[in-house]
């Protein structure tokens, strides 16, 4: 492609491409953003030409091969990300001078808080949606990290995640404390024994681990067992109990259903369990954002 001279105006139809670029890439190819954008594939076809004529770069690879973005394209991504959060922050900003709740609330989730029985965050959102049809809440669900980095480059407005190692660029507020056991399922050898079943049976049988941060209690427990897996979350490791060749740590709200289904038992829980701290995390330094404020509050007012 040859070279353009740089671009000098961002318009409407330069940020409509680039939401429609965006689209593309969440879908991972042209045919399955059609549904999404409403759009033939021929059609996003040309608008992504068009885009790539205007910045003067090639944005993705597509054909045979599949689709795949090109080092310019992941550069141009992360750019009109910052500038569509950017266009939405000052959105929220007017939206404020009337006292409106209109706009968006991107908040990330780690997995599997959804059976937590305080349903602190469930009730907040639900006050923040009946302020008005305005809100139109985005949940990511992802892992600590990526939620810590959404929050500090500004793709994200609140995030719940664990209180392991606070970032300092990050304020964090309590939300409640789990309480996980060490489980196997019903297809394992030691289910008949859970309850009773001693440290040096447990210290040889294959484990779980996660690849998440984890407390210091928590690595010292898991560091007393045969470590044989990893799963970067929650779910990943309660599909690996299952199978009735691991054992693994799980939030007892989490392990709930299936403990009550007789599929799942914890081992040993008079002894092997920790509590981690959840936290709602937020942006230091953050611009007024009144439906994040009315959030936070709802949060915090709720029992």
């Amino acid at each position: 492609m040859s070279k353009k001279a740089p671009l000098n105006q961002v318009a409407d139809f330069d940020l409509r491409l680039i939401r429609l670029f965006r689209t593309v890439v969440e879908c991972g190819s042209f045919s399955a953003a059609e549904s999404i954008l409403g759009i033939s594939r021929s059609a996003i076809s040309l608008h992504m030409s068009d885009l790539e004529k205007r910045l003067g770069v090639r944005l993705c690879q597509r054909g045979r091969a599949g689709f795949a973005l090109t080092d310019e394209g992941r550069e141009v991504l992360r750019a009109g990300d910052a500038v569509l959060a950017a266009i939405e922050g000052f959105r929220s900003e007017v939206n404020q001078l009337h006292q409106q709740l209109r706009g968006d609330l991107n908040i990330g989730i780690v997995n599997n808080l959804v059976t937590q029985p305080k349903m602190r965050i469930t009730q907040a959102l639900k006050a923040v949606r009946a302020q008005g049809a305005g809100v139109r809440i985005n949940i990511s669900m992802s892992t600590p990290g990526d939620i810590e980095r959404g929050l500090l480059d500004g793709r994200l407005h609140v995030g719940a995640v664990p209180l392991v190692s606070p970032l300092s660029g990050l304020e964090y507020s309590l939300l409640y404390e789990e309480h996980s056991n060490l489980y196997c399922s019903r297809e394992h050898p030691l289910f008949a024994r859970a309850a009773t079943v001693d440290m040096d049976e447990l210290s040889c049988a294959d484990a779980v681990v996660p690849s998440y941060r984890m407390t210091a209690e928590a690595i010292g427990l898991h560091q007393q067992l045969s470590l044989a897996a990893s799963a970067t979350d929650r779910e990943g490791i309660a599909f690996l109990i299952l199978t009735g060749s691991y054992i693994g740590f799980l939030p007892d709200h989490y392990a709930a259903n299936w403990v009550d289904k007789g599929l799942m038992a914890p081992l040993n829980p008079e002894r092997l369990f920790f509590d981690t701290k959840l936290a709602l995390a937020t942006r230091k330094g953050r611009r007024h954002h009144l439906i994040l404020e009315h959030f936070i509050e709802a949060v915090q007012h709720t029992a």
